[in-house]
């Protein structure tokens, strides 16, 4: 299969500042249709969690209010859905190391909007039955498919449409896109809570959040059509450096960064779906909190975390990545269970501090990773590398952390088991930052592994520099690729 190289030549060196008004366009279309499309998974994502309780009793016959058999269930049906994103990640990452990312990303929204949006159509246990749960989970798999090749087809469209020096900053947008993404979702249901009353979403207003996925699929699926190739894709494509069998390549010879991902992911994800996807459950279900004051507190914590993660990514290209993303996996370690303990006291402002800590250490965290992961692969088999180390990791150890968590206090009674898991989750991040080449400024360009070898470790600030060196002394031979 001839890879696509995009609908225009390359004039400029891939990771160039733009210059002219169009590359400028060129480069603000990439970030939107990146961000907005990653801004729909989570939406859906989001929106799960935050109704949890009542898919729980229209689904799986639980209680409102029941924080056990019910909401584990429902827990369940969402972690059975990451074991199929491996699956997606070893179709859609090679897909996408062969044809290009955007052709991928256009497919991904597609799927990604049909399955949740079905899934605001599905009837419930008391219309048709056992039949019910089945639907919904079917809709899952369908979703966790296509997000099993959705974020890291995002990330590295991303990480090789921005450039060098400011990748950082450009790739905290698709995490931004993820934050507005669970803010809405966040704004709608509690929202929704607040007008209709918990009956009245009992009894069917649960469905609207699930239905508002399909004209923001509509909307990213128009811009992602209208995108160009990453120029770093384009440009390996023309000097034809893709490989045959990306994954076979990458297990063989990169089998060591695929590791060092996995390991960075399980901080990530059991942080991300801990803090934004299991707290309105654990707030409520668990601790007994009001639903809408649970809810409103996470969406200004996410609004504070709107706010700071562009400043952020931006700081990682100026300082390096492993800087603050090994501050934040100390963060974690050290402070995870000390925040969850606030989150149980009866004063509002200290649950709020706790989720702040939380929160903050999680923008850290989301503001560098879209550039950091992207750039531990070489391009022939980055989306590869990515798709199958990130869903694995998410499959297996981050994925099932809100059904195992929630029913870990079930059997043990101890509600400080999110800040234990954590806190491990903070420790194995740690050790796989240190394996990590500083890549801030690298170049993305050519068949080797970005950033210097001698960058594994504690970090240091003249890798930065090293990096930019070396990517400003490779673009000046650069050539023009029609």
């Amino acid at each position: 299969m001839q890879p696509l190289v995009g609908k225009t030549p390359l004039l400029m060196a891939p990771g160039s500042e733009p210059e002219s008004p169009e590359a400028k366009q060129t480069l603000r279309r990439s970030i939107t249709g990146s961000a907005l499309g990653n801004a729909v998974e989570w939406y859906d994502y989001a929106v799960y969690g935050y109704l949890t309780i009542y898919m729980a009793t229209n689904f799986f016959g639980s209680k409102a209010g029941d924080g056990g058999v019910g909401v584990t269930l429902t827990l369940a049906t969402l972690a059975l859905s990451f074991l199929v994103r491996p699956l997606g990640g070893i179709i859609l990452g090679p897909l996408g190391d062969k044809v290009g990312r955007q052709k991928v990303m256009v497919l991904t929204v597609i799927l990604m909007t049909l399955a949740s949006g079905c899934i605001g159509l599905l009837p419930t246990t008391d219309t048709v039955g056992v039949l019910a749960p089945v639907l919904l989970l079917i809709c899952r798999l369908l979703q966790g498919f296509s997000a099993g090749g959705e974020y890291g087809g995002a990330a590295v469209y991303m990480a090789e449409s921005a450039p060098d020096r400011r990748r950082g900053f450009f790739g905290s947008f698709l995490e931004f896109g993820t934050t507005v993404g669970f803010i809405l979702a966040g704004i709608l249901c509690t929202g929704l809570v607040s007008i209709v009353g918990e009956q009245g979403m009992l009894e069917g207003w649960w469905r609207l959040p699930f239905l508002v996925t399909i004209p923001l699929g509509i909307i990213a699926l128009w811009i992602r059509t209208r995108l160009d190739e990453a120029p770093v894709f384009a440009e390996a494509a023309a000097h034809k450096e893709s490989v045959k069998a990306p994954v076979r390549q990458v297990l063989k010879n990169h089998w060591r960064q695929i590791l060092v991902l996995s390991g960075f992911v399980v901080l990530l994800n059991v942080a991300f779906y801990m803090v934004l996807g299991y707290m309105p459950t654990y707030l409520s279900s668990q601790l007994g909190h009001g639903t809408a004051q649970g809810n409103w507190m996470l969406v200004g914590m996410m609004a504070l975390m709107l706010l700071a993660i562009p400043p952020v990514g931006a700081l990682s290209d100026r300082v390096g990545r492993k800087p603050l993303l090994l501050f934040a996996a100390t963060g974690y370690a050290v402070f995870s269970v000390p925040a969850v303990m606030l989150l149980g006291l009866p004063n509002p402002f200290l649950q709020f501090l706790g989720l702040a800590v939380l929160g903050l250490l999680l923008v850290i965290l989301t503001a560098a990773v879209s550039s950091t992961l992207p750039a531990l692969f070489p391009t022939a088999v980055r989306y590869s590398g990515f798709a199958i180390g990130y869903n694995f990791s998410t499959a297996f150890f981050a994925g099932p952390s809100q059904t195992v968590a929630n029913q870990l206090i079930e059997t043990t009674g101890n509600q400080l088991i999110p800040g234990w898991y954590m806190a491990i989750a903070g420790v194995i991040g740690f050790i796989s930052i240190l394996c990590m080449r500083e890549t801030a400024q690298a170049t993305l360009r050519g068949e080797e592994l970005p950033g210097d070898p001698a960058s594994i470790g504690f970090p240091k600030l003249k890798y930065v520099d090293v990096n930019r060196r070396d990517a400003e002394n490779r673009r000046s031979t650069f050539r023009p690729v029609a």
